[in-house]
């Protein structure tokens, strides 16, 4: 697969990774359902290790980093749907990473971009994070959850980063994604177990099904973005990857009642309009 179906499949990507996130802020306990998205990759992960070759010692300090980095960013995210609705957590988290990817990956990676790509990525951001503003009195708890929400972006970046870069030294991009989604979810998963440790069949059974299907969506969507990664330049895959705050506000509109209107509506126009120049700098 080359560079021509790194667009379809990377909106693709973006479809379920707002799908799975509607599925943690919708369910009763989240940390349950965050635990059961991260346990179904490593349980259809787990019997690849036997046939996929080992990654490169290269890639290890990316994959330690990166397992560390989305431990983080799920302890994060499952803090802010807890204080915030989806559509006003998710377009900031997922709006502040495009801008922090490019910094980081022109720094790191020497990933430079043309004025256009850069416009580009700044008509994305811009639009992603105009979707979280509403209008009106602001309810009780919203800045925690907009200071947790910017601190899931900031983890974002990082974890886009550094599994950009080690997958790209792994040698085996399949090697690599098996070996990282099955050592993170058992973590995460064990974490979340012991937490709910005395009740653990009351905290899982309930949310069962959403958490398993929301893993499945979850671990195909992010394969494909690490895939897309070591194709082409990491901030263009981001940028792309978080059109998903469209998918995922308009869930929060008509299923979780949420609201959108006329300036969502005019910041949903911005992230089209940036992706698609981003294109075509690209």
């Amino acid at each position: 697969m080359g560079p021509a179906l790194v667009l379809p499949l990377v909106l693709l990507a973006a479809a379920l990774h707002a799908s799975w996130n509607a599925l943690v802020k919708a369910g009763g306990d989240r940390l349950a359902v965050q635990g059961l998205v991260m346990l179904a990759p490593a349980l259809i992960a787990a019997p690849f290790l036997l046939f996929l070759p080992l990654p490169d010692t290269a890639s290890w300090p990316f994959l330690l980093a990166s397992i560390t980095l989305h431990l983080i960013y799920n302890v994060l995210l499952v803090a802010a749907y807890r204080h915030g609705d989806l559509s006003q957590v998710y377009p900031i988290a997922r709006g502040s990473a495009p801008l922090l990817v490019a910094l980081g990956a022109w720094i790191v990676a020497g990933e430079a971009k043309s004025p256009a790509e850069m416009l580009a990525i700044f008509i994305v951001s811009l639009g992603i994070l105009a979707l979280s503003y509403r209008r009106g009195p602001r309810p009780h708890g919203e800045g925690h959850s907009v200071i947790l929400a910017f601190m899931v972006g900031l983890s974002i970046a990082a974890y886009s980063l550094t599994d950009g870069l080690g997958a790209r030294s792994a040698g085996t991009v399949l090697g690599y994604i098996a070996w990282l989604f099955f050592l993170e979810g058992i973590l995460f998963f064990l974490i979340v177990a012991w937490l709910r440790r005395g009740r653990i069949v009351a905290s899982f059974r309930p949310v069962l099904l959403a958490g398993l299907g929301g893993g499945l969506m979850a671990g195909l969507g992010y394969a494909i973005v690490i895939w897309a990664m070591t194709i082409v330049p990491i901030a263009h895959v981001v940028a792309l990857r978080e059109t998903s705050v469209l998918i995922a506000a308009a869930i929060g509109a008509l299923l979780l009642k949420e609201g959108f209107g006329r300036q969502r509506l005019a910041a949903s126009a911005f992230v089209v309009i940036g992706s698609v120049l981003l294109q075509l700098a690209r």
